[in-house]
């Protein structure tokens, strides 16, 4: 992203209130992540493997959490949190656009918290509520009894508390469960979360989920959960805190994965996984067993060959 005009890097620092290490009036004209950046750019490093990929890049102003060695040619701005003051800028030059919340639809017995923006085409059903400072962008469909937390934000064409997938000799269980979001939670683009049969669909505090992300009936997902693009979870499945699943990730139903799990791209899950361990494969297996597999599978023709 360019800024509207070039900023000193005494100007930029005084936006975030943290000192500078360089000349006053050296110039900065944008901002950009690491593996974007070019000349006049300011860019963000908080992990310390990371300083020196950081401080040699084309960026000419780094912001660190760190006093270090400037490197010629560059300026340094530090930080105690380097994340929230990089975030902080771009939104200061790019914020998020308010709308006026008049072109929506919406039901009876609707609770809309303060500060909620709702763009238009979105739909709300009946007995919902929806907390405060939320964004709902166009679009989205909050099926009735959807319970929304503080600043959750859904992005287009995404559908909150649709009808479970429930058939019994393809005849549709009725659906009279609810959808409930907790705080900080984001939705991604065309996504789909279904409302329980009868109990609830839960996704706890900060869990953010991608693009395309499908979420079945009656699942429990918990605090702080990492959800990447086209994940596919089945019904009655739970998911403790701080789990991520990365893309494409197909999780069974009646299954729980522990807290602090991982599973790579791509992988399916077909029965309970442990906690705190890093899984890969169909069926998904613990990592360190699937290499160890696929490093012995490499070796077969030299054996088959010593055989022979």
């Amino acid at each position: 992203m360019k800024f509207p005009r070039t900023y000193s890097l005494e100007e930029l620092s005084a936006l975030v209130q943290a000192r500078f290490i360089g000349p006053a009036n050296f110039a900065v004209s944008g901002l950009n992540e690491i593996h974007m950046v070019e000349e006049g750019d300011v860019t963000f490093v908080n992990v310390e493997k990371y300083y020196a990929k950081a401080l040699g890049s084309a960026a000419t102003t780094i912001i660190i959490d760190k006093e270090v060695d400037c490197p010629p040619g560059k300026t340094l701005i530090i930080s105690d949190d380097p994340f929230r003051d990089y975030t902080f800028i771009s939104k200061y030059f790019r914020p998020t656009p308010t709308v006026n919340n008049t072109h929506f639809n919406q039901g009876e017995d609707v609770s809309i918290g303060e500060g909620t923006m709702i763009h238009p085409g979105v739909v709300i059903g009946n007995h919902v509520s929806i907390g405060k400072n939320c964004i709902l962008y166009p679009n989205v469909v909050l099926y009735d009894h959807t319970i929304l937390g503080d600043n959750v934000i859904i992005h287009a064409n995404t559908t909150i508390g649709g009808d479970a997938f429930y058939y019994s000799n393809f005849q549709k269980m009725h659906s009279c469960g609810r959808t409930i979001l907790g705080d900080w939670v984001e939705i991604g683009a065309s996504s789909s979360i279904d409302r329980g049969v009868s109990g609830d669909t839960v996704i706890g505090a900060h869990t953010k989920l991608d693009n395309q992300v499908h979420i079945g009936h009656d699942t429990i997902i918990g605090e702080r959960c990492i959800l990447a693009a086209q994940v596919g979870i089945a019904g009655v499945t739970t998911l403790k805190d701080r789990v991520v699943l990365w893309g494409k990730v197909g999780v069974n139903k009646e299954v729980v994965i522990g807290e602090g799990a991982v599973v790579l791209a791509a992988s399916a899950v077909s029965k309970s996984l442990e906690g705190g361990k890093v899984y890969f494969g169909t069926p998904a297996k613990e990592n360190r067993k699937i290499l160890r597999e696929m490093a012995s599978v490499a070796k077969l023709p030299e054996l088959i060959h010593k055989i022979k």
